[in-house]
């Protein structure tokens, strides 16, 4: 820990100049990643993959630089803001897709698909990859923000790069482990779900080994510039709180 830097072990009262900045880019990762990629399968070079492994392991990256900066009290603000962001963003687009479309704008787009099948393959997502989606999303982040808060009071905070890839490691491991088995099981194969469940869960740690160097620099200007360095000794990890 540098010697500028305030040693803090609670935050529950402290103002931090960039918090909200993080909370709001990890709201926007989850819930575009949770709308956009979480259904397509994707193959390049005969490589089969998730499409949403592109950008949702960023949601990770945040997160461990959210528990190294500010703790693990204020990651779980954030958890809990992404939660509910995905799940209102899941609700609202279905709700939009089943009202009744208009007639003078649900016209045929060619090949028997109107233009409110063509809304309702791209956002009408079936409850129960919802349901998988946001489970995912709130035990995986959570398992990562206590594996890193807890490696750094047991490291002393030390070798930051063990905290950051140890974490994603268990998080992603409980993300994908969860997901793909209650969205898709009994609609894909399970040599399929398999396949993508272990493909994207490497590309995840992956992810995270490749982006090191940017977590490391990204976590380094934030504790400069908040000039704290934040240590979960006396912290309650229960994640029902937003305390």
């Amino acid at each position: 820990m540098s010697s500028s830097l305030n040693k803090v072990t609670d935050t529950s009262t402290r103002h931090f100049r960039f918090f909200d900045f993080m909370l709001a880019a990890t709201c926007i990762l989850i819930v575009c990643s949770n709308i956009i990629g979480a259904s397509k399968v994707a193959e390049i070079a005969g490589f089969t993959f998730g499409a949403g492994v592109i950008f949702f392991p960023l949601s990770y990256v945040l997160g461990d630089v959210l528990t190294e900066v500010y703790g693990y009290q204020r990651a779980r603000r954030a958890i809990w803001a992404g939660f509910f962001a995905a799940a209102f963003a899941a609700f609202m687009a279905w709700f939009i897709t089943e009202m009744p479309p208009a007639p003078g704008w649900n016209e045929n787009l060619g090949g028997g698909l109107s233009r409110q099948d063509s809304f309702a393959m791209n956002f009408g997502q079936a409850p129960r990859i919802v349901l998988a989606s946001v489970l995912a999303i709130w035990l995986g982040e959570f398992a990562n923000a206590f594996v890193m808060a807890k490696m750094k009071v047991l490291s002393k905070g030390k070798a930051l790069y063990q905290r950051t890839i140890g974490s994603t490691i268990v998080g992603q491991a409980v993300d994908s482990a969860v997901f793909y088995p209650v969205a898709f099981w009994g609609i894909w194969s399970t040599e399929l779900i398999l396949t993508v469940m272990a493909t994207n869960y490497a590309l995840k740690v992956l992810w995270e080994v490749l982006l090191t160097p940017v977590t490391y620099k990204v976590i380094a200007v934030l504790k400069r510039a908040e000039g704290v360095d934040v240590y979960d000794e006396h912290t309650n990890f229960t994640p029902f709180s937003i305390k």
